[in-house]
């Protein structure tokens, strides 16, 4: 049992670019790198005070996400696998259900006032200078890495080919027309490992800044690492106010600014997309409704368009109350996996998936900023590689899915898969 955050100092510090810090606190024990969402503001962080795994233990799970301890500077790794375990039963895989970590020492970077803050916890007053020191001594250590250039990975092998792809799209396409569910999210994985001398936090470098989004995370703990490049918001809550903003629909881009144009009016005018996106915001209505006051719930926002380097996605908001005794883990476990990566109705939604795909792992779990109580963040992790450090070398793998309905044509599907691998298989091939 760890002790709560009882105290708690700010610090105002010289304003610094945020990437040119990534290596001065990216290289470091447990480093996290996060993109909040909120106006572009950054999250470093490294050396936790404490860490936490779980697999199968539910119980335990829901406890510490309700544990005063857990509530505030800490990131919390939520894997697909153990939310979707009351579905499809035990299966075996690399990562817990559960990663946590606590740290008492952070640079908060603002953007848009270009604001750096140094922020330090501690379980008295006199751990706060303590922890605001090592915040600020990081900046210190910032110097010129030399670029990595060329590929990053060796290989970048697809889990299955592009047919057997094709197949398993046809195949829920036909439970959906049989009555059993409505709507599924089917992916493909590929796998590598990088380069002898390229660590993870080189790919999470090109991401970002080739096509930076508002959820884009680096976290190293021991031998596993994550780099994400999300656009998309799980949950956020603030003040017992809760918000989820789930994405259905997607186009490519196009360089050519009337193709791309042309890409935007589809999206907009497809029915196939907007019931897509409509059944998931029912979904996430119906999730909020069993943690939230009741009559809170409601859409602030159906079908807007939010456009990236390489996609344009659509995006709904869905937000409520959180209901008077309900806590930040019970709204998670009411919740959890998000409905955009599962599908609805969900609990068979992800029998269905776990029919066609190995575990997920990370990718579409959630990654987790506690930053006290009632205030979360949460992404879904997509556009995410998973990384395993195994005989010195850094082993990846990364999905990409689509949504599938009653009119989904396989092909059309595959290719919004290949869409949306682009960004990371650019990162990582150059291609």
């Amino acid at each position: 049992m760890i002790r709560a955050f009882t105290a708690r100092g700010e610090r105002r510090l010289a304003w610094r670019d945020p990437r040119d810090l990534i290596d001065a606190v990216g290289g470091r024990e447990g480093a996290l790198i996060l993109f909040s969402g909120d106006g572009g503001r950054v999250l470093m962080t490294a050396e936790p005070d404490a860490t936490r795994e779980l697999t199968d233990d539910p119980e335990t799970l829901v406890a510490l996400l309700a544990d005063p301890a857990w509530e505030e500077g800490a990131i919390q790794l939520l894997s697909y696998d153990g939310g979707a375990r009351l579905a499809t039963g035990p299966r075996p895989t690399v990562w817990p259900d559960l990663m946590a970590a606590r740290y008492p020492a952070w640079l908060e970077f603002e953007p848009e006032t270009q604001t750096l803050t140094a922020i330090g916890h501690g379980t008295a007053e006199t751990d706060v200078d303590g922890a605001l020191d090592r915040a600020e001594g990081w900046l210190a250590d910032a110097g010129t890495t030399p670029k990595v250039t060329g590929p990053l990975s060796v290989g970048f092998e697809a889990e299955a080919d592009e047919e057997t792809y094709r197949a398993a799209v046809a195949d829920v396409v036909q439970r959906i027309g049989q009555g059993e569910i409505f709507q599924a999210n089917i992916a493909r994985g590929w796998r590598g490992r990088l380069r002898a001398y390229v660590d993870p936090l080189e790919v999470f470098r090109r991401l970002v800044a080739a096509s930076p989004a508002p959820y884009a995370a680096f976290w190293r703990q021991g031998g596993r690492a994550l780099v994400s490049n999300s656009p998309e918001l799980f949950l956020t809550l603030r003040s017992r106010q809760v918000e989820t903003r789930p994405i259905k629909g997607t186009r490519p881009r196009h360089a050519d600014p009337r193709q791309d144009a042309g890409e935007v009016a589809d999206l907009r005018s497809s029915a196939k997309d907007r019931a897509e996106n409509l059944m998931i915001v029912d979904l996430m209505r119906n999730d909020l409704a069993r943690v939230c006051e009741p009559a809170s719930v409601r859409v602030d926002a159906l079908f807007a368009l939010e456009s990236y380097a390489n996609v344009h996605h659509l995006v709904s908001t869905v937000s409520g109350r959180l209901a008077e005794g309900a806590t930040a883990g019970d709204l998670l476990a009411a919740t959890f996996p998000p409905g955009s990566i599962t599908g609805a109705p969900k609990h068979q939604a992800m029998k269905v998936i776990a029919a066609h795909e190995p575990p997920r792992g990370p990718w579409c779990g959630s990654l987790v900023l506690r930053e006290g109580t009632d205030s979360l963040t949460a992404s879904v992790l997509i556009r995410t590689l998973a990384f395993t450090l195994e005989e010195g070398a850094w082993h990846w793998r990364t999905q990409a899915g689509a949504g599938i309905v009653a009119d989904s044509d396989p092909a059309a599907e595959a290719a919004e898969v290949l869409a949306k691998i682009s960004a990371i298989r650019h990162a990582l091939t150059g291609a």
